[in-house]
Order: structure tokens, then C-alpha cells, then sequence
């Protein structure tokens, strides 16, 4: 599977980390940076990543910043993208079986470096549940394009 992985300056170091074990369990990579711990404005980074995965360059972004909020604002007005800001395990997981979400975003300062990675396997093991979802799913997407 070929991740795309973004972050600002405050997620930096947090994304490197990241990076380096999401690589061990085989996957490929593909980092939108930011490259150091320099202050960046995080849609520079947060919007390139999400446009990969809707051009399906890369299968799913995995986006960083201080709270998750600002990175999962930016993804989401990338068209085709739905990015999750999520801060449990579970909550992941439902973004995928119910929100389809092809983007996964949190906070370094707001979830622990153990949790991002149960996360990051939860998102990248739940497939979309389908079925009554759908329809929601395609109205997201629908109605943004009005």
C-alpha cells in the first residue's frame, strides 16, 4: 500500500517517527514533507499530500500537525478527499467502515506516538461497511460540488 504522509512543523519530528515504522510493516511511502522543525504554514503540506491520494497516486494520507485540526481542515477541500481528524483507535477505525475516510489526520500534541501507531493500523485494516453508508457518503461529495 502506498501512503501519503504530510505535516507541519509542530508534527515534524512526530511524521519522521512515523515514517520510520510504517515502513517496517511494508508499505510504501511518499512524504509531502514539511522537512524540519522550521515554521511552516501546514496547508502547504496537508493539501498536497490529500491531492495524491485523489489522484490515487498514493492509496491513503496520513497527515500530522500540533492538534489535527488545521491539516484535516485543509485536506477536506481537496475534492474526492474525506480526512478524519481522529484521537482513539476506534474512532479511526469507524472513519473508514462508515465515512469511507481516505485521509487520516491527528495531533502530535494531542495523541501519543503509541496510539497513532494502533491508529494507523485500525485506519489501514477497516474497510467501508457499504450499504446505507454509501449514500452518505456520495451526498458528501454530491453537495460539495453545487
Amino acid at each position: 500500500m502506498k501512503l501519503a504522509f504530510g505535516s507541519d512543523h509542530a508534527a515534524f519530528l512526530y511524521k519522521q517517527e512515523l515514517i520510520e515504522w510504517v515502513k517496517t510493516t511494508g508499505h510504501e511511502i511518499l512524504d509531502f514533507g514539511c522537512f524540519s522543525e522550521e515554521s511552516v504554514d501546514y496547508p502547504d503540506f496537508a493539501i498536497p499530500a490529500a491531492e495524491s491520494v485523489a489522484a490515487a497516486i498514493a492509496d491513503f494520507g496520513i497527515i500530522i500537525c500540533g492538534s489535527g485540526i488545521g491539516v484535516s481542515i485543509s485536506a477536506n477541500k481537496v475534492p474526492m478527499i474525506r480526512a478524519a481528524n481522529c484521537c482513539t483507535e476506534e474512532l479511526a477505525g469507524l472513519s473508514r467502515q462508515h465515512n469511507n475516510a481516505n485521509v487520516l489526520c491527528f495531533g502530535a500534541r494531542v495523541v501519543s506516538i503509541d496510539l497513532a501507531k494502533k491508529m494507523i493500523t485500525k485506519f489501514l485494516s477497516t474497510d467501508f461497511e457499504g450499504g446505507r453508508h454509501s449514500v452518505r457518503v456520495d451526498k458528501i461529495h454530491s453537495l460539495s460540488s453545487k
